[in-house]
């Protein structure tokens, strides 16, 4: 299916999540895109241009259904393509860029003028945390706020992040889905943990909000889902520790995984990148690196 007329192409960013220790709040987009193409089809149905999995088509229908009641439509068919290289469930955002995808395209074929922040609102509401959502719709840094009461997505404070800032990735070929790796925190926490996670979350937005990057070297330390998470993923704590050893600032567990990332200085990315692949290649596990910057655009209408 090409673009044409009546069709629109949405890119949206992959991004990252939690950044350490901001849990379900802090996230930012990277340099890595998905497309979605949208076109008018007869009928009510979400229709795949080439076959869909289960989980993706079941992605585009509940954002269609939340579409058509934000918008108060009746559900009106349409012909859909994903293609990009957001690689799906290794904590890169991949749910947000159909579903943020598939709702702004429906919004712009029909004209509805949801606006960004309605657009994140929504796009929260199925992913149960605005952190993805956020950064992959307003682009850079995003530090986003939720209803304590009711959960619903209250906001964002949005931070550009200049180009020679690098995001070192390591991928292993292991599909965590975010939904199911919640099952792995605890109910609770040590009471002094909460704390030493709250000192790390706010530190890093320091940092990133006054653009002093060298202040991330002593923002890491997450103590809320990485020590349930990362034991699960071989390499994983191994390869951020690598990282840091060859140069990053800081790393952490992209999401629930199964990525990780370092940040450094564009300079120092060609060592993180060897160093965290050896890391995972220790254990025997293959790893796909990628040297990404900071996408500031966020969510784009190309078409």
């Amino acid at each position: 299916m090409k673009a044409g007329a009546g069709s629109v192409v949405v890119r949206v960013p992959a991004s990252t999540s939690n950044c350490g220790a901001g849990f379900d709040t802090l996230g930012l987009a990277l340099g890595l895109y998905n497309r979605v193409t949208l076109s008018p089809a007869d009928g009510g149905d979400a229709i795949p241009d080439r076959p869909a999995d289960a989980r993706a088509q079941a992605m585009v229908i509940e954002a269609a259904s939340s579409f058509a009641r934000a918008t108060a439509r009746p559900r009106a068919g349409f012909r859909y393509r994903i293609e990009g290289d957001v690689p799906p469930a290794r904590g890169l955002g991949s749910s947000v860029t159909v579903v943020a995808g598939v709702i702004a395209g429906l919004d712009a074929l029909h004209g509805t003028s949801l606006g960004r922040q309605r657009l994140i609102g929504l796009v929260s509401a199925i992913e149960g945390h605005p952190d993805n959502a956020g950064a992959g719709i307003l682009g850079g840094f995003c530090v986003s706020r939720s209803d304590p009461a009711t959960g619903a997505y209250v906001d964002s404070q949005r931070f550009e992040v200049p180009g020679d800032i690098a995001f070192v990735v390591a991928s292993p070929p292991v599909e965590f889905v975010t939904k199911d790796s919640r099952g792995a925190l605890p109910s609770s926490l040590p009471y002094f943990d909460a704390v030493r996670s709250i000192n790390s979350a706010a530190y890093l937005v320091a940092a990133f909000a006054s653009r002093d990057y060298a202040r991330l070297a002593h923002a890491g330390g997450d103590f809320m889902h990485e020590p349930y998470r990362l034991p699960r993923i071989p390499g994983g704590g191994e390869a951020i520790k690598a990282g840091v050893g060859a140069g990053a600032w800081t790393g952490w567990l992209s999401g629930s995984g199964s990525s990780v990332l370092c940040v450094c200085e564009r300079a120092k990315a060609p060592a993180v990148f060897a160093a965290m692949e050896k890391a995972f290649a220790a254990m025997s596990m293959p790893s796909e690196g990628r040297i990404l910057a900071a996408d500031n655009d966020g969510l784009r209408i190309e078409g």
